[in-house]
């Protein structure tokens, strides 16, 4: 991974001045629940070690650095778009409408934003994005991480309320039990009626 100092020096020495953060986002596969964007500006004074893409690190260890990032972090902000926007919008336009509004909530506001991933949401801030950025920028993967670490957090709550589906398990990806729940119970409030499988069960109910 590049040092953050690298990533900002780079931008910099391209005439951006100011805050960079990093962008991305959580929960585009799942069958269930919201898409969770969060948008992070790193202290660079003060390195978070160990930050990597969100899905290469231990529930433990993500949790860990979720606290290490809120505490240092110059700013930072969590996002999401609702199963409803995700079925109107299309999960596409509902994850660019997450990261619009996590990057909104920044104070103080960035200079610049590097998105993770290949689409740029619509911002009041020029912005690049960078395929497999979790994996290069440090703050892209600080958003990962608490992109993921919020909403595995909103899935275990909802699993109180939609018992029986497994959501504190699987977080609403589906998996064969996952699945297996939705043939066995239905859909509930919280499945993504625009998606395939949601769609089957719900055609042969």
């Amino acid at each position: 991974m590049l040092p953050a100092s690298h990533t900002v020096d780079l931008l910099h020495a391209e005439g951006v001045a100011g805050h960079v953060c990093g962008v991305d986002e959580a929960g585009r596969g799942p069958l269930a629940g919201p898409v969770v964007a969060a948008a992070v500006i790193l202290n660079p004074h003060m390195p978070v070690p160990g930050l990597r893409d969100s899905k290469q690190l231990t529930p433990s260890r993500r949790e860990s650095l979720a606290k290490i990032i809120q505490q240092q972090a110059i700013a930072w902000a969590v996002a999401e778009a609702t199963v409803e926007e995700i079925d109107r919008l299309n999960i596409l336009q509902a994850t660019l409408l997450a990261m619009q509004r996590a990057v909104a909530q920044l104070s103080p506001p960035p200079a610049y934003a590097l998105i993770d991933g290949k689409d740029v949401p619509r911002l009041s801030v020029p912005a690049r994005a960078i395929i497999n950025g979790d994996a290069h920028v440090p703050a892209i993967a600080a958003a990962s991480i608490l992109a993921k670490t919020a909403r595995d957090a909103r899935m275990r709550a909802f699993d109180a309320c939609y018992p029986g589906y497994g959501f504190a398990q699987h977080f609403g990806y589906p998996t064969a039990e996952h699945l297996a729940a939705l043939r066995r119970l239905g859909a509930c409030p919280l499945h993504r009626r625009s998606f395939a499988p949601v769609q089957a069960v719900l055609a042969a109910t």
